[in-house]
């Protein structure tokens, strides 16, 4: 008898449409945010648009998507900008926020901070 199929991180949070609808909601509110907002400031439209592409294809691969992420790895990406452990709790203030919009199951939820959680030593420098 053949095992049941477990579906993708990807899959039980919805595709491309569910990612991309997350992307479209945090990347706004972390711009905005008092604090974190420096990261964006001076940015033009082009590049805040990569940017979310970017991050799209980033969630969307680590969730195990068809999706392949092109983008630098993330210690190369935020290299210099001085992201403190404050900006990563900020950070993920913004994304649980937008996760609890999108009424994101718990299992999901957890799987989600999980694979952000793993990129914090390459991107927090202070």
């Amino acid at each position: 008898m053949a095992q049941p199929t477990t579906a993708t991180l990807y899959a039980r949070l919805g595709g491309y449409a569910a990612i991309a609808a997350v992307a479209d909601d945090l990347l706004p509110r972390l711009m905005s945010d008092p604090q974190l907002g420096r990261f964006w400031a001076n940015r033009a439209a082009d590049s805040i648009r990569r940017e979310k592409q970017l991050l799209i294809d980033f969630l969307c691969a680590s969730a195990g998507g068809p999706l392949y992420y092109t983008g630098r790895d993330m210690a190369a990406s935020h290299k210099g900008m001085g992201i403190s452990a404050r900006d990563w709790d900020l950070f993920l203030g913004h994304l649980r926020a937008t996760l609890d919009k999108f009424r994101v199951p718990e299992q999901e939820r957890r799987e989600v901070l999980a694979f952000i959680e793993s990129t914090r030593a390459a991107i927090v420098e202070k």
